[in-house]
């Protein structure tokens, strides 16, 4: 490699809207026994951080595996749910778009404690 040879430096964030994914289940919502969703409680703290994001011009998209291994459509319920909770939003992702993982490996992650 040549002491000439430039280098591109990769932002961070993009310079157009700032994007942002949210997993529902166990970041905005809790489960105090059994894990159905009609018995999910939400974390307004966690919520009111979203919505910040929201409010400084984030574009939020909520991001829930929900129905991916059973099949069934939880996109109205969720989208009820989310808007009975008071969470500001552009988009929802449910099922099998987000599919069924068990870790998420990203430069760019963040838990919603680190909010």
């Amino acid at each position: 490699m040549r002491a000439t040879q430039e280098f591109k430096v990769a932002k961070r964030f993009s310079e157009k809207q700032k994007r942002a994914y949210v997993d529902v289940d166990e970041t905005i919502c809790f489960y105090s026994d059994i894990r159905r969703y009609d018995l999910a409680k939400p974390d307004y703290k966690n919520i009111s951080k979203i919505n910040n994001l929201y409010n400084d011009g984030w574009h939020i998209t909520y991001w829930t595996a929900r129905g991916s291994s059973s099949k069934i459509d939880y996109r109205d319920f969720t989208n009820k749910q989310l808007e009975g909770w008071g969470c500001k939003f552009h988009k929802l992702i449910v099922g099998e778009e987000k599919g069924c993982v068990d870790l998420i490996i990203d430069d760019k992650a963040k838990r919603i404690e680190e909010l």
